[in-house]
């Protein structure tokens, strides 16, 4: 029954270390999911989940083949090779030639732990390149865990919302923080996580230009490659391709993740596909710190990632190395099977406007809307996220809000992955109570 009842939805949050609603506004992803998890307990009434970024279509059978095999012939009882496999590093970089038209040689892939923990270990190791180079800059919105770990290891960020600075304000944007001579590197995601905003191959071409002028390494997070669905992508070899700053600068790293292309976020499973000339550069001050040549690669794979996993699962491997081979063949036709995420955002979009709420990041480059795809955003009235959130919750529907993500709109991110055919009517049937009960206050 909806409103869900607000003493026990308080104590609920209360009991998982959430005192009031600043605190539940400021939840982490998995925070939320947690108290989320133990109101259904509580109340006995599901949930709408939109704030996980889960993949809700089944695991690609091709990966769970391999890795059976793959276990069946022994992998399990050997350490897995922490550079890769040599069937990974292939296929992974046939797969960037394949789908982004980048020319990445297999020695410079390497397997990681998910693009979370390739996140974490290019901040650290980035970190170390320069003393003066204390920075990293964030294109916001953004994942927020990725900031969450700069915090975590002491690295200095900025930040500034990319819907405030399309075309060449862009790049002036840019060129003001990269004059600071602090900025180490600059993390962005394309589509971008929230918003589902695209950068351009103009603004992309900018971003490459002024990373080689003032010497700045990009990370490009590629986890939902090929998901902009405005375009008829997912041809190997074939236009159009993926858009990357890769074009227009060697100063680039490429996360790839197998989370959402292929369904595969259990396994943990993703490679940094790294520019041969950054690869192979040597840097004097991880030189002198680790008693090395310095260079980039090694110590990130020897020394870093070492220091954070010996290696990524050996099945796994096997897994990545199959389904990058049959998308390369066009036997897995990824882009085809996440499409259906942009039908899903589609329907809750619908809804959601039907009952009196907005698409807060609605506009993209030159004007044009925001595509349909895995994340949206959404708002009501005038309303901040913190406040939605501390409603919404008591008619069983949950999203971050997106002052986590460093918007400077108010709202909230959604995940349009995990609802099922069934709960379209019955989120249609919540959102009418709840516009019932606010519309006029």
């Amino acid at each position: 029954m909806f409103p869900l009842d607000k003493r026990l939805v308080d104590q609920t949050c209360i009991d998982f270390g959430l005192r009031n609603a600043r605190e539940l506004g400021n939840a982490s992803i998995r925070q939320l999911v947690g108290v989320v998890k133990d109101i259904e307990r509580a109340t006995g009434e599901e949930f709408i989940h939109m704030e996980l970024g889960e993949p809700g279509l089944p695991a690609e059978a091709v990966g769970i083949a391999a890795e059976h095999k793959a276990l069946k012939e022994g992998c399990g009882s050997h350490y897995p090779l922490i550079t890769g496999i040599p069937e990974v590093m292939h296929w992974g970089s046939e797969f960037v030639r394949a789908f982004i038209v980048l020319d990445i040689p297999p020695d410079c892939i390497v397997p990681t732990v998910g693009s979370m923990q390739a996140a974490f270990a290019l901040n650290l190791t980035i970190s170390q390149f320069d003393k003066e180079r204390d920075t990293v800059l964030f294109i916001d919105p953004c994942f927020p865990v990725q900031k969450q770990q700069c915090a975590v290891i002491g690295v200095r960020v900025e930040a500034f919302d990319v819907a405030d600075f399309r075309g060449e304000a862009f790049g002036e944007e840019l060129e003001r923080h990269f004059q600071t001579g602090r900025i180490a590197a600059v993390l962005f995601s394309n589509p971008n996580n929230p918003s589902w905003m695209c950068l351009t191959e103009h603004e992309l071409e900018i971003l490459g230009r002024l990373a080689t002028r003032y010497n700045v390494m990009v990370i490009e997070d590629l986890a939902y490659l090929n998901m902009d669905f405005r375009e008829q992508r997912g041809t190997p070899y074939e236009p159009p391709f993926q858009p990357s700053v890769g074009r227009y600068t060697n100063n680039c790293v490429h996360m790839i993740s197998c989370s959402k292309m292929f369904s595969y976020a259990g396994q943990r499973a993703a490679i940094v596909a790294m520019n041969p000339y950054l690869a192979h550069r040597p840097y004097p001050a991880l030189a002198e710190r680790y008693h090395n040549d310095g260079e980039f690669m090694r110590n990130f794979v020897y020394i870093v990632l070492y220091s954070l996993s010996s290696g990524v699962t050996h099945s796994v491997q096997h897994a990545m190395a199959a389904m990058f081979k049959a998308a390369c063949q066009g036997k897995l036709r990824f882009v085809e099977n996440t499409r259906e995420y942009a039908r899903r955002a589609r329907r809750i979009k619908e809804i959601m406007e039907k009952n009196g709420f907005r698409i807060v990041y609605d506009k993209d480059a030159d004007g044009q809307p925001v595509g349909d795809g895995f994340f949206f955003t959404f708002g009501y009235r005038d309303w901040t996220g913190e406040q939605l959130l501390n409603k919404l919750i008591y008619y069983g529907v949950s999203a971050i809000t997106l002052s986590n993500t460093g918007a400077q709109r108010e709202g909230m991110r959604g995940c349009a992955s995990a609802i099922r055919e069934d709960q379209y009517e019955e989120l249609d049937r919540r959102l009418a109570l709840f516009n019932k009960e606010y519309e006029h206050m």
